[in-house]
């Protein structure tokens, strides 16, 4: 048997494997929608850990985080100091949209702002966003399957099959088992990524003499790649800052905000999301390994830099040794890819179709539009992965600072009393507005922005279009704001309870 068909039946089990599981969680399900999409509410604290961190991390992480440090230098170390705030944000903010969630039964964003500001009219423009936002995100994982698929055959298998292999995997096992069996998968996804990067990086570098002699060749062969370069600290912070937030916006989730069973589950978070952010030390070695190993991988593969790690494995690597590893990044692109098309699909089913479709569907039938669902964004990312080229990266931050302008209107919501629907919508439709002109035509924007931080830019004049419109337009009702505040001084007191 040649080594290829072995790194195939390698990567081949880490794909199946979900199969199994998937059944195994459809026999454990009720038959609620509810249940479907964000398990009843009653998630466990480990099931919770490594799904977040398995959804939070992608091929977007394993992939296109070697290919950033291999092009860009230490920019993608912004990726540490990400991570911490991403954990900070579950326990502060993520806490209090899972108690909200839990009095007032939401199971999706629009859910959350269409009673928070009582407005259907900002609930369908969020949800709108999400959708549009979240579907190039998640072409992100069907590129990294491919990648890996693809390059294991000794490119062999097309990659336009071994997208489509991933897209069915995904289908075949979320339409089964819902959020169960994404959370019951991302146990063993999240193992395998977090010491698949970090072997693959040391490994990576013992074949240019270690770490010390890494650092010592790639500073006299290449100056300046392992220091940041002039002009760069806007784009560092436009990466702090709108990744984390673009992710934790995504409707992914937010389904693990409402699925959570304790409130005590979101206390420990912040300190174990940033433990796992070691990871991108092995990210940081394959980059600047890889650099001396393959100075130009865009002549070898493709004009592509995310296919840094699995050239350099699938060429010194031991074959048994590159499949595992590639299985790892398997790990990654589907440990996100079916948190967001479940996550898409919930959108769809209880948001708009339930809503605007068909209002009398039985819990049975919701379920059902909700696998429809999943079959019809896949497809979309699928086509898109074909006719929509690009680094890992880069899509991955237009997709994210689309999802990041969210945060401004649901920090308002659990902050700031006098915030308005208008200001929230207005807000969303600016940013969003100035998110597209810098990155589908060739306005840049002004001053130190224009070196890589359009999306923060759009973000910050999100803020000031939000607060400007709230004061001057008509404050939500006072019936509301009533039983808000109730909700709100009661959460300081109850969530212990839970």
């Amino acid at each position: 048997m040649s080594q290829n068909a072995i790194a195939l039946i390698v990567i081949g089990f880490f794909m199946i494997f979900p199969l199994a599981i998937g059944f195994i969680a459809k026999s454990k399900s009720t038959a609620t929608a509810e249940d479907y999409f964000i398990q009843s509410r009653a998630m466990g604290g480990i099931a919770v850990f490594f799904s977040v961190a398995a959804t939070w991390w992608s091929a977007f992480a394993f992939l296109g985080s070697n290919g950033y440090f291999y092009t860009e230098g230490p920019l993608y170390w912004t990726a540490i100091a990400w991570n911490i705030f991403f954990g900070i944000m579950y326990y502060v903010i993520g806490k209090k949209i899972w108690y909200m969630g839990k009095l007032n039964n939401y199971v999706t964003a629009t859910d959350f702002f269409s009673h928070q500001y009582d407005s259907r009219k900002l609930g369908n423009l969020v949800g709108i966003v999400l959708l549009v936002c979240t579907v190039p995100y998640l072409q992100i994982q069907l590129n990294g399957g491919a990648y890996l698929i693809q390059v294991a055959s000794g490119k062999l298998i097309p990659f336009s099959v071994a997208a489509l292999i991933f897209y069915i995997v995904i289908i075949i096992y979320v339409w089964a088992g819902g959020i169960r069996a994404i959370a019951w998968c991302d146990i063993f996804y999240g193992i395998l990524l977090f010491f698949g990067m970090i072997f693959a990086g040391f490994y990576v570098a013992s074949l240019v003499g270690g770490p010390t002699e890494m650092f010592k060749e790639v500073e006299s062969v290449f100056p300046g790649q392992t220091t940041l370069a002039d002009g760069k600290w806007m784009a560092w912070i436009a990466m702090f800052i709108i990744t984390p937030v673009g992710s934790f916006m995504g409707p992914q989730l937010w389904a693990r905000f409402y699925s959570v069973r304790s409130a005590k589950t979101f206390d420990f978070m912040p300190f174990l999301l940033a433990l796992a952010a070691i990871a991108y030390i092995g990210s940081m070695l394959t980059g600047n390994a890889g650099k001396l190993l393959y100075p130009d991988v865009t002549k070898l593969i493709n004009s592509n830099a995310d296919y840094i790690l699995p050239t350099v494995l699938f060429n010194n690597a031991p074959f048994v040794v590159g499949s595992i590893l590639m299985a790892c990044g398997a790990a990654a692109a589907m440990s996100t890819a079916n948190a967001q098309v479940l996550s898409l699909s919930t959108i769809y089913t209880m948001d708009f179709h339930r809503r605007y479709v068909n209002k009398n569907l039985t819990e049975h039938q919701l379920i059902w539009v909700g696998r429809w669902a999943i079959l019809i964004f896949s497809a979309i990312a699928y086509i898109m992965c074909l006719f929509v080229p690009g680094l890992l990266v880069t899509i991955g931050l237009v997709a994210l600072g689309g999802t990041a302008q969210i945060m401004i209107p649901t920090c308002g919501a659990l902050f700031w009393k006098r915030s308005t629907s208008t200001g929230a919508f207005c807000g969303i439709v600016v940013g969003l507005g100035l998110l597209c002109l810098f990155t589908f035509t060739s306005v840049t924007a002004p001053g130190p922005f224009a070196m890589g931080g359009g999306a923060l830019f759009a973000l910050i004049a999100n803020i000031i279009v939000f607060v400007i419109v709230s004061l001057v337009s008509k404050p939500r009702p006072d019936k509301l704001m009533s039983q808000l505040k109730q909700q709100y001084s009661d959460f300081y007191k109850q969530v212990d309870m839970y």
